[in-house]
């Protein structure tokens, strides 16, 4: 579970990264899960995008891609969402310290 500060870190860090995964017409399938999968492995933040034409919602795609791949949603904006995931053997982003 993210804290505020971290999600607000991690926004930032999403803001110069491009679109790689995009949900379609279709149901979410496992390409598309294999595909998002391997991708929060490689680099630990996403950004992903929901057609107008999806029978999913931004919010529910992302949700569900989350769900799926045991990574947290860290926004969502109109189509677009950012989806975060630590590599447990070479994390590539150092999140701030979370208060306790």
């Amino acid at each position: 579970m993210l804290t505020s500060k971290q999600r607000a870190y991690l926004r930032g860090l999403a803001n110069g990264l491009e679109t790689i995964l995009i949900i379609g017409k279709g149901e979410i399938t496992d390409n598309i899960l294999m595909q998002a999968d391997t991708a929060l492995t490689a680099r630990e933040l996403i950004k992903g995008r929901v057609l107008e034409n999806s029978s999913y919602s931004p919010r529910e795609g992302a949700e569900i891609l989350a769900e799926k791949c045991g990574a947290d949603v860290v926004q969502v904006i109109g189509t677009k969402f950012v989806l975060y995931r630590r590599n447990p053997d070479e994390p590539k982003i150092v999140l701030p310290k979370a208060k306790k």
